[in-house]
Formats: C-alpha cells, sequence, structure tokens
C-alpha cells in the first residue's frame, strides 16, 4: 500500500539511545480499508480508494451506503484515493495497518495547514516592516508595491496582506521514529501540518533516509 490515511493526535517528544529528546508528531494511521479499485480501462488511471474511522450507518447518504455495502466494508467518515501503478495486487475489503511502515522508513505527510484568518505582510510573508521608532508611521506597512508611472498598477502575485492558512500543504522527507501497531499509532520526526485531530496522509517515499 502506498500510504494511508491518518488523524493528527499531537505532539510529544522521545528519547534517542544517545538520551537526546527528539520531538515527535503523534499519528493515528489507520487501519484503512480498501473501498474501491480504479482501472485505467474503466477511470482512466489506476488508483485505490481508502476509508478511515468507522461512523454510523444512518449518518451516511444513501449512495454512499450503497458504495460501502457494495464493497463489503463498514461506512466510513474519510475516503482518499492513492495513485497505484498496478492496481491487481490490490483486493476491495483488504485492511491495511501501521504494519506497512517501519522505524528508520521516510514519508511525506499531506494536511491542511491551520487557518489563522486575514494577517498582514509582517505575520503572512516574514516581512521586516518600518523601524520602531518615534515618528516612523509605517512599522507593520509592506511598503511601495509599485510605481505611478509604470506600470500604473499592482502587478500579479504580488505579497499583500490577505487569508493565510488553511491550505493543503505537504511536507517532505520525516522520518518514522516509532512504530505502535497495538494502538495503530506513527512516531514522526518532527511537525506536520494541520491542528490535532485533523487528518492528513501519510505516503512512503524514496526520498533520503536519516
Amino acid at each position: 500500500m502506498p500510504g494511508l490515511i491518518g488523524k493528527k493526535l499531537g505532539m510529544t517528544q522521545v528519547f534517542d539511545d544517545k538520551g537526546n529528546a527528539v520531538p515527535v508528531s503523534v499519528i493515528q494511521a489507520g487501519p484503512c480499508a480498501v473501498v474501491q479499485k480504479k482501472t485505467p480501462d474503466k477511470e482512466g488511471y489506476g488508483a485505490v480508494q481508502l476509508g478511515f474511522q468507522d461512523m454510523r450507518e444512518k449518518r451516511v447518504s444513501k449512495p454512499l451506503r450503497g458504495h460501502f455495502k457494495s464493497a463489503g466494508v463498514s461506512p466510513k467518515r474519510i475516503l482518499k484515493e492513492f495513485r497505484v501503478p498496478d492496481v491487481a495486487q490490490y483486493e476491495v475489503g483488504f485492511e491495511a495497518t501501521v504494519e506497512m511502515f517501519e522505524v528508520g522508513c521516510v514519508v511525506n505527510v499531506t494536511g491542511t495547514s491551520r487557518g489563522k484568518g486575514f494577517q498582514g505582510v509582517v505575520k503572512r510573508w516574514g516581512f521586516s516592516g518600518g523601524k520602531d521608532t518615534h515618528g516612523c508611521t509605517t512599522h507593520r506597512l509592506p511598503g511601495s508595491i509599485g510605481a505611478s508611472a509604470y506600470p500604473s498598477r499592482v502587478l500579479k502575485n504580488r505579497k499583500l496582506p490577505g487569508r493565510m492558512g488553511g491550505v493543503r500543504v505537504t511536507v517532505r522527507n520525516l522520518t518514522v521514529v516509532g512504530v505502535d501497531k497495538e494502538r495503530h499509532l506513527l512516531l514522526i520526526r518532527g511537525g506536520v501540518p494541520g491542528a490535532p485531530n485533523s487528518y492528513v496522509e501519510v505516503k512512503k517515499t524514496t526520498g533520503r533516509t536519516s
């Protein structure tokens, strides 16, 4: 399986063999059931659809209820697709767990970053702002954003105040430092996108190893 759906529980720290504190993100990854297989002949691409976290059947729409029933799995709260080169090796109803990961492997984690609302350029883009001295009137302003003669307008993609966060973010090349198979937990070194109890995707990668 190329990856799993999980829930970010929060952050803590563990200690390595040398006694150094290692900050880790705790993710409840799986178990995830294969709900559907998508083939190049029918859908135009190869992928498996995974379902995560059981939910009550009465809270599921009738079309989705039939979708889960045809797959022979209980209704799931979250559905995600994972592209695979060969869908023939996967079976509908198969349940993937954290056993597919091992300590030391490298993963990519995708989630929705924390929404911070409307923010200025200092917080949103890291602008330095004006001087913190008496008489300065541009403490947290962006400064000049375009000349009046040319181009007489604000160019596209200019870094300006606006909505910050709440977007899909992928953090790459994170190392798995712990796997708890009984409780379906992954301990991943460093931070991952999203607030506690938000859903993430954990995918295997062939990137660097630590």
